[in-house]
């Protein structure tokens, strides 16, 4: 007899139990479309505006009351509304503010998580207890080096899609580019090829160096580059003219032509990277 009989099978049920769950959260999908239907019929009879901020603050702030109560992550139930308001929209014709969407979702925080003093410390001390990014790097680096380069060029592909498309990085043509996260003792050489965005290894003509936590504040669009390579947090060596004209495309990157998840993603990673780190270094002062 199989050993582990017992618990694939247990695993086959939980995961039927899912597939129900995801069928359940379909029907309410569609059951959601009938009713917005309805009240886009409504509102011009009603006399009430296409679009209305004010609903639509009402139902973010019942669903995070809501997801305060259930435990769920700030960060999916943000990206869930986004998703039902932005469906919403586009059943009635309306344009979807994404940029004020993402302000929403990026710099809102359940108010009952954190409503005094003792509750900022005992938050603080748990940002303390977690590892590290030092101490982390042995399990990233025990990571396959091909999980990682998927990961990475699968994420920098979308954050650069229209870069690429319309031929902005052709200055990167077989030039080779690398980004090393110090702390975490990670290393990617990007380069371009035929329009293409691929990682490899290797030596590079350009390497940018710096912290997790600083190269997320960088991505996340929470801090500019000219500060953080004035104050040595991230530093340029090799071929200075084509780090230089790598970043300065992308300061000039439009930030909304990146999709919305990973806008999403990045600022909040950013923000909880920056919060953590000012947590140790209060505890190590």
């Amino acid at each position: 007899m199989n050993p582990h009989l017992p618990e694939r099978l247990a695993l086959a049920q939980v995961r039927a139990a899912i597939d129900h769950v995801d069928d359940g959260l379909l029907l309410l999908l569609a059951a959601r479309r009938r009713l917005v239907r309805m009240v886009a019929s409504l509102k011009p009879r009603a006399g009430v505006p296409p679009r209305d901020p004010e609903r639509e603050r009402s139902v973010r702030a019942r669903a995070e009351r809501l997801a305060v109560r259930m435990n769920l992550p700030a960060t999916t139930v943000h990206a869930l509304l986004d998703l039902i308001i932005a469906d919403g929209c586009r059943q009635q014709g309306l344009s979807f503010d994404r940029d004020q969407c993402e302000a929403s979702a990026a710099s809102a925080s359940f108010p009952t998580m954190v409503t005094s003093a003792s509750d900022f410390r005992f938050t603080r001390r748990l940002l303390q207890l977690l590892p590290q990014p030092r101490r982390v790097a042995p399990l990233l680096q025990a990571l396959p080096i091909r999980w990682q380069r998927m990961l990475i060029q699968k994420g920098m592909s979308h954050v650069l899609a229209a870069p690429l498309r319309e031929g902005e990085l052709e200055f990167m043509q077989d030039r080779r580019l690398a980004v090393e996260v110090e702390d975490l003792g990670l290393r990617w050489v990007f380069e371009v090829h035929e329009g293409q965005l691929s990682i490899s290894a290797g030596d590079a003509d350009v390497s940018v160096c710096g912290s997790a936590t600083d190269l997320l504040l960088l991505v996340g669009r929470l801090e500019d580059a000219d500060t953080l390579f004035f104050q040595r947090r991230l530093r340029l060596t090799g071929d200075t003219e084509l780090g230089l004209t790598a970043r300065n495309m992308l300061d000039r990157l439009p930030w909304e032509s990146i999709p919305l998840a990973l806008r999403i993603v990045m600022n909040r990673g950013a923000r909880f990277a920056r919060t953590a780190r000012a947590a140790h270094h209060h505890e190590a002062t």
